[in-house]
């Protein structure tokens, strides 16, 4: 699995976990404002400069954990995802309890959709060429919070995902539930979900707050599904109050457990 890796060794761990259809580049801003940080940044199988890569959700969350163990050596551990990545971060702190201190885990699904995977297929053979249209793209991209600056590369690697890639891309992203070990994770997470993202993203929340004890959720007002793109000053903000367990940002709102 291919991995950015930014800053000094000897610095705390900072993990960031892409999103579905996109790759390690959406989370720019935050390696400029984390760059005191020891980061790490992969492209997920299937993905960016790992597209060649067969993609599942835990054999992604076993090759990341086993990066975080190579590279921690008893640091600090910050663990960063949204939407599939955030998934995936899920699976992480399942699989490895004792390994994330602060987790924050954004726009994360985790009501398996029924009859998903009897659709998937059959609307994306149908639907699968309009993704190498430029205007399609466009208005994907304008709901994903992607910019013009990023809109080239989002593009390109649209364009180059495989059409049985992005099926089982679907299927996993529409299928997770929570792992039953998410409840042993003893990494202090925050969950948060956009106010205007659907009404079964925001039950995630609750379900993953019944699910650990550790876990603080809030809703960010004003922004749909992907908020560290369409809000990235309050994005980073909110993550470093979160990992110093300082006051967090005003006008979040919090979700009562």
């Amino acid at each position: 699995m291919f991995y950015k890796e930014l800053g000094a060794s000897e610095d705390s761990l900072l993990v960031f976990i892409h999103g579905g259809g996109v790759s390690g580049w959406m989370w720019e801003k935050q390696l400029e404002y984390f760059h005191n940080y020891h980061c790490l940044v992969p492209d997920l199988p299937g993905h960016g400069l790992s597209s060649r890569m067969d993609f599942s959700i835990h054999s992604s969350a076993e090759g990341i954990g086993s990066l975080i163990q190579a590279k921690a050596q008893g640091k600090q551990v910050i663990l960063v995802g949204f939407s599939l990545g955030a998934q995936i971060a899920i699976k992480i702190l399942s699989l490895y309890p004792d390994l994330v201190d602060y987790a924050i885990i954004n726009s994360a699904l985790v009501r398996p959709i029924p009859f998903a995977n009897k659709v998937i297929k059959p609307t994306i053979r149908l639907t699968y060429r309009l993704t190498k249209n430029r205007t399609f793209s466009k208005i994907q991209a304008k709901q994903l919070y992607i910019g013009t600056e990023m809109f080239e590369t989002y593009y390109k690697e649209t364009t180059n995902m495989e059409r049985n890639t992005l099926i089982k891309i679907l299927e996993e992203n529409m299928s997770f539930g929570i792992p039953k070990d998410f409840s042993r994770s003893k990494a202090k997470i925050l969950i948060t979900v956009g106010d205007h993202e659907k009404q079964i993203m925001k039950k995630s929340v609750t379900d993953l707050l019944d699910k650990n004890m550790n876990c603080n959720g809030l809703i960010i007002p004003s922004v749909g599904h992907g908020v560290s793109l369409a809000l990235p000053d309050l994005f980073n903000k909110m993550v470093d109050a979160w990992i110093h367990d300082r006051e967090l940002p005003s006008g979040l709102i919090p979700v009562i457990k």
